[in-house]
């Protein structure tokens, strides 16, 4: 678990969001120790709370496969890449910073990062919208943070009650599934 973990912490560029796709194909796809749906559960909790996605993920899914060992085994090899390549980066970056290759590198990696959180949006795209009050949840979360700019805090505080207020509603018979 830990070699699974530090894979994915060492080839993931662009942070938490970006480690989401290449932690569903390793272990929901690739290993099976997960099924999508509580994947996409994992990712959801993950993001509720406070801290680093990737960690919060990892320390999950730690937990989920192994106990308290097991979460402390996948952060371990979730944070150890990172550690490493930023302590290195740290001590050659004044250095080499102003090659043209290293900015002509960077200005490359860029674009490959915005896609790979996009890949996230999209796994998470699936579970989280499976009505149409999820739907409009989503909607009126988005204008309360770019329109209104709300903090995302109480924005996820409304959407969660407006959640609970959705199944106590549906429980008495009034769904509005999507199909």
């Amino acid at each position: 678990m830990f070699w699974a973990f530090f894979k994915i912490g060492a080839f993931t560029l662009g942070g938490g969001f970006a480690m989401i796709p290449l932690m569903k194909e390793e272990f929901v796809d690739k290993l099976k120790w997960l099924k999508e749906d509580e994947f996409l559960d994992i990712i959801a909790v993950s993001q509720c709370a406070p801290g680093a996605v990737a960690i919060n993920s990892s320390i999950y899914i730690g937990y989920r496969l192994y106990g308290l060992l097991g979460a402390a085994i996948a952060v371990l090899g979730t944070v150890l890449p990172s550690f490493l390549i930023i302590l290195a980066v740290a001590l050659l970056y004044a250095k080499i910073r102003s090659m043209p290759a290293v900015q002509r590198a960077f200005r490359g990696v860029y674009p490959a990062l915005v896609v790979l959180v996009m890949s996230a949006a999209i796994n998470l795209w699936k579970a989280a919208f499976k009505n149409y009050v999820d739907m409009g949840i989503a909607a009126i979360c988005l204008a309360a943070l770019f329109i209104f700019d709300v903090h995302p805090v109480f924005t996820v505080l409304a959407a969660g009650i407006s959640g609970v207020l959705f199944d106590l509603r549906k429980e008495h018979g009034e769904e509005g599934d999507i199909g």
